[in-house]
């Protein structure tokens, strides 16, 4: 099963896609956030090229673990894109995500500036990788 992941954000929209095992995550790219709430073709390249079966976005989330204040305009954006692809649609949480993905970049060395175009895609791929383990886990657990 192949999923699709965005870190919708105001202005970049980080995309990242597992396997077709639907184990690993892997971060694709970074788009402006109107080319992926319109389905231009700069994404829907994206989508025809990986056939993803799930869009799985993430939820932006208090430490509390409450819907912050984004987490309505991203859960909107997000089921306008799902249905406009014809994909279930999936929420991950994302918190932490974003600080995670810094991490990882700035210990490859990468500056602030560098980094700023990556760290969208990375941070998809990170709660991507949680939502697949969790499924795999759900999976083993039911045979």
């Amino acid at each position: 099963m192949v999923a699709l992941a965005l870190d919708i954000g105001q202005v970049r929209i980080g995309i990242a896609v597992s396997d077709r095992t639907g184990r690993v995550a892997m971060p694709v790219k970074v788009l402006p956030a109107a080319e992926v709430a319109s389905c231009a073709r700069s994404f829907m390249r994206i989508v025809e090229d990986y056939e993803p079966e799930v869009l799985v976005c993430g939820r932006p989330q208090t430490l509390a673990g409450e819907d912050g204040a984004q987490a309505e305009r991203v859960a909107e954006q997000a089921r306008a894109i799902a249905d406009r692809l014809g994909l279930p649609l999936a929420f991950a949480d994302e918190r932490l995500s974003s600080a995670e993905a810094k991490r990882i970049l700035r210990a490859e060395g990468l500056s602030e500036k560098k980094m700023r175009g990556k760290v969208d895609m990375v941070a998809a791929s990170l709660f991507l990788q949680a939502w697949l383990d969790a499924h795999t886990r759900e999976d083993s657990d039911e045979h």
